[in-house]
């Protein structure tokens, strides 16, 4: 029998993964927030240390330490702000324009299929981090999802981060 039967409303058809293991993320972001922030601290390190791929005038582009695909990308504004609408025009338009050549640069280098791209505004849509507004950029490649992640609890990821970081740093698409 399925166990879905038993609850009320309409079926929706679809089957479902219950992954328990989550909720300590879930419930870590209720926790209350470290003093210093990653993003703003990071352009104070060497590009090295903080991850940094590219630095532009406005914003720059960091690899995620904790990344849902190899060469997973995060590209933040420098200024401390928490929300895409209270970022300013030009902001807005250098993390565009950052993600467009991030995307350049992961096709040349290590030729992906697909991204996903996004924002998650505040810790109730998903934010890791909702005091500094950063915007995701994950590589796809076709066959790229299994259940490592879930099963075993192990992400398989073929590069470390300072290799992912410096083939993206030396090979920087500026251009169209």
């Amino acid at each position: 029998m399925d166990p879905l039967e038993n609850m009320g409303g309409m079926q929706d058809g679809l089957q479902r993964l219950w992954t328990p293991h989550r909720l300590v993320y879930i419930e870590g972001l209720q926790a209350p927030r470290q003093e210093s922030c990653v993003f703003c601290d990071a352009p104070e390190k060497t590009d090295e240390d903080g991850l940094i791929v590219y630095r532009g005038k406005l914003a720059y582009v960091l690899l995620n330490l904790f990344p849902y695909n190899t060469g997973h990308l995060l590209v933040c504004p420098y200024r401390h702000v928490a929300t895409y609408d209270l970022a300013t025009t030009e902001e807005t338009a250098e993390v565009a324009l950052l993600t467009q050549q991030a995307m350049r640069t992961i096709e040349k280098t290590s030729g992906a299929h697909g991204f996903n791209i996004g924002m998650n505004q505040g810790q109730v849509a998903g934010a890791g981090i909702a005091e500094h507004l950063h915007q995701h950029l994950v590589p796809r490649w076709r066959n790229d999802s299994n259940f490592f992640p879930i099963i075993a609890k192990t992400k398989a990821m073929p590069k470390l981060l300072g290799e992912v970081r410096e083939t993206f740093a030396n090979n920087w698409v500026t251009d169209a």
